[in-house]
């Protein structure tokens, strides 16, 4: 039997590549706001837990709500051409976020990009399905999504040295222009593959179902319930600690933000990157002897990032901290490639696209929605309760502090970020107890029904 054209190693290739460049943006996108909001936090004058908004919040208010919609036309439209939209408005609303003039604008610009990145993960996830047959996926996930950790490195260097030549506003457009070129490569590189080809070329899936159908499959199959629940619960430590890592640097060590975004995203890229790679390659070669290691690795893993994390963020030696923290980016990221194509393995073909909309929609309002702005609150109520005297927020404004007070308010808001920093990581321990849980019923949850 001939194979099917979308199933050939270049087309494979392609695919890869292209949704590569996607999910690069999609990341650059958001990294080099966390970059420029010491500067954005000082021109328009914002609190730490508006900045937390504005990473958080305020993206994920969209981005969670609408994934559940996409997910659904999804199962009936083409992917790829959601994918190609998606990414030419997240790139529009990218740029507008130049032209912000209060919180209020930015915003609504933020919102923008989460409403356009809503349109990424559930779609690529069940395009990664047909393409590639089980054993496969979580590695083919995990190239497709280096593009995370790539796109923040190069997103946080660029976006340093933009911000030092022609200021913050600069470097939104210089990051949302590209992506418009990068829509088009999508829609006229790819093309809409059979549903479920990779698992029988010949097959034909039975229609898409009820949204009520979806979330009692997710809820049903155990293991695939506490994946959901352990996946998003780590997203909450990912992008916590992603979206302050800049101000954290400049904080607890005095770097300018140039440096600290470098550091930022050599260090993040790096360590991100080989975790994707440990988590997908690693866990799909132990699985060909125990399934169950596709999640108790990343239980493992885990438990070691919190560790990382907690002696990192509090070490005042710069070397030692970098280490620490690059350990715990690494460990963080290896539950994603076995995660995301565990959901994919643990559910029928006419709801593949749903089922992911469903942990994107939880991934991106846990994490995202939840992350950075619980490490901004507890930043402001922390830094306050270490004050000298009360008023902080008020004696301590960015760009307003109170005469005298300079010293004061550097040493209250670096104990209040690297205390919320701490409180933060711990979600990346309450997680694994979900994988751990996953594991007791994987093996019977994958048999063929």
């Amino acid at each position: 039997m001939q194979e099917h054209p979308l199933l050939s190693g270049r087309y494979r290739a392609r695919f890869i590549g292209i949704l590569f460049l996607v999910c690069f943006l999609n990341l650059a996108d958001r990294t080099v706001f966390s970059v420029v909001a010491p500067m954005i936090r000082v021109e328009l004058k914002l609190s730490d837990t508006q900045i937390g908004m504005l990473q958080g919040l305020a993206f994920a208010l969209l981005y969670g709500g609408l994934g559940i919609p996409v997910g659904w036309l999804a199962e009936r439209y083409s992917r790829v051409r959601i994918i190609a939209l998606a990414t030419a408005f997240w790139s529009a609303a990218t740029a507008l976020s130049g032209m912000a003039t209060s919180f209020t604008t930015m915003l609504l610009t933020r919102v923008g990009v989460g409403t356009g990145e809503a349109g990424f993960t559930a779609p690529t996830s069940s395009l990664v399905a047909d393409h590639f047959p089980r054993h496969r996926r979580a590695s083919a996930m995990s190239l497709i999504m280096l593009g995370l950790p790539i796109g923040a490195m190069v997103g946080a260097l660029l976006a340093g040295v933009i911000a030092q030549h022609w200021g913050w506003r600069a470097v939104f457009y210089c990051f949302g222009v590209p992506g418009l070129l990068v829509a088009l490569l999508t829609w006229f590189g790819l093309t809409e593959p059979p549903r479920g080809l990779a698992d029988d070329a010949g097959a034909k899936p039975s229609a898409p179902p009820r949204l009520s159908t979806v979330l009692s499959h997710v809820w049903n199959v155990a293991s695939l319930r506490w994946i959901v629940i352990g996946g998003s619960i780590c997203s909450i430590g990912i992008q916590g600690v992603a979206q302050w890592m800049v101000l954290y640097f400049v904080r607890s060590f005095d770097m300018p933000i140039r440096s600290a975004a470098a550091l930022f995203g050599v260090l993040s890229g790096a360590s991100l990157a080989v975790g994707l790679v440990i988590g997908g390659f690693g866990t799909d070669r132990a699985s060909s002897r125990d399934p169950r290691w596709w999640v108790i690795a990343p239980a493992i893993a885990l438990v070691l990032t919190t560790a990382c994390f907690v002696v990192g963020f509090r070490s005042e030696a710069l070397g030692l901290a970098v280490v620490l923290i690059g350990l715990g980016c690494l460990g963080a990221m290896i539950h994603y490639g076995p995660t995301v194509a565990l959901i994919q393995n643990l559910t029928p073909v006419n709801m593949r696209s749903s089922t992911a909309a469903v942990f994107a929609m939880l991934y991106a309002l846990a994490g995202t929605g939840i992350g950075p702005t619980f490490v901004g609150f507890f930043s402001d109520r922390i830094a306050a309760s270490s004050f000298a005297q009360e008023g902080y927020l008020a004696l301590c404004r960015p760009g307003a502090i109170a005469p005298g007070m300079v010293d004061a308010c550097i040493a209250a808001s670096r104990t209040g970020l690297i205390g919320a920093l701490s409180l933060c990581v711990l979600a990346y321990a309450v997680a694994a107890v979900f994988y751990l849980l996953a594991s007791r019923t994987l093996r019977e949850d994958l048999k063929p029904r």
